[in-house]
């Protein structure tokens, strides 16, 4: 296998010009069909990070990061944060060292005022589901000095269907490597969308996972905030390059009687949101590399942009939960704001 090989769809494609305002326009999206329910950019593009809180269904900006944190800062909080689509081993532009920049985004967590409770890493840890992939990226990860809770990403999942992947980062999930915990009243849910892609590099989630999915949540109250990190899109994002889960209708009804519940991915190394009654989706910048926005350029692949601007469209997520708040506020920040 070479550094050309990667699962499901080719990811050495590159957009057209990354300038070119389409890359963020909902209007363009709305005029091209391509936005099947209403999709909002964050300002990632800007160079900015923008937290996003949730009231009432309605997504609602607070301002940008410096200000955000302090506005939603609470000793009470809960704060965690997301980081995706590390791919380490890639070695190509627009980023032949991503271990760099993922070693960037950790730096920028052991800044932020406040350490977080824990981290997510919402997948595509690797690039080739190397052995010395995982080794290097779970080093820097590690000087974090937090507690991480990992999901595989379809570039984790090359050998043996997973289990390097899950024997490493999914200690007690039976080598299946979904799994869900609580924390200050918020129940979390890793679920695994990458094994069996299905046409087009759609995501599948299975009847074996969603039984477990319909167990896991049967005792929990209606009232009881829910957070579901997974690497594909549980919505049909951009189904034309796979961006979504082809069985996800079935796990999203599972969760539709909760008040609160936020679903955070990666795989499409861009921020975008989606709200639909009380379930928000959002996905993630990558640490590694950007991609084009929905059926913009040929295809889902790396897209090439200045080196000056690399550091704009990279980033790490910080979430915060205050009890007795059903929202949750999320600050998106780029490695270079």
């Amino acid at each position: 296998m070479n550094d050309d090989t990667t699962p499901g769809r080719a990811l050495d494609r590159t957009s057209a010009n990354p300038d070119d305002d389409r890359g963020t326009s909902h209007d363009n999206l709305t005029q091209r069909g391509k936005a099947r329910r209403r999709a909002l950019t964050c300002m990632a593009w800007a160079g900015t990070g923008v937290v996003w809180s949730l009231s009432g269904g309605v997504p609602r900006t607070l301002g940008i990061v410096g200000d955000a944190w302090g506005a939603t800062s609470d000793e009470h909080a809960l704060t965690f944060v997301q980081i995706s689509d590390s791919h380490i081993g890639f070695n190509k532009q627009p980023n032949p060292t991503p271990e760099k920049t993922l070693q960037e985004a950790v730096d920028k967590i052991k800044s932020l005022p406040r350490p977080p409770a824990f981290m997510l890493h919402t997948g595509d840890v690797s690039h080739l589901s190397r052995p010395v992939e995982f080794d290097t990226a779970e080093q820097i990860v590690r000087g974090a000095a937090l507690d991480v809770h990992y999901i595989p990403g379809e570039h984790d999942v090359l050998i043996d269907d997973g289990q390097p992947f899950f024997e490493r980062f999914s200690k007690g999930t039976g080598g299946k490597g979904w799994y869900s915990f609580d924390q200050n009243g918020v129940h979390f849910v890793a679920l695994v969308n990458v094994l069996n892609l299905k046409s087009g590099g759609l995501g599948s989630l299975g009847a074996e996972q969603l039984a477990w999915l319909e167990r896991d949540l049967r005792g929990k109250t209606g009232s009881t905030p829910v957070v579901v990190f997974t690497h594909i899109p549980l919505w049909s994002l951009y189904p034309e390059w796979g961006w979504g889960t082809d069985d996800s209708a079935q796990a999203l009804g599972y969760l539709k009687r909760f008040g609160s519940v936020t679903v955070l991915n990666g795989h499409i190394h861009q921020v975008l949101q989606k709200v639909e009654g009380n379930v928000s989706f959002h996905s993630a910048m990558s640490t590694a590399f950007p991609i084009a926005a929905p059926g913009v350029g040929p295809g889902p692949g790396p897209m090439k942009v200045p080196e000056d601007r690399l550091h704009a469209v990279l980033g790490v997520r910080t979430v915060n939960f205050v009890p007795g708040r059903t929202e949750l506020a999320l600050v998106d920040s780029p490695l270079g704001a």
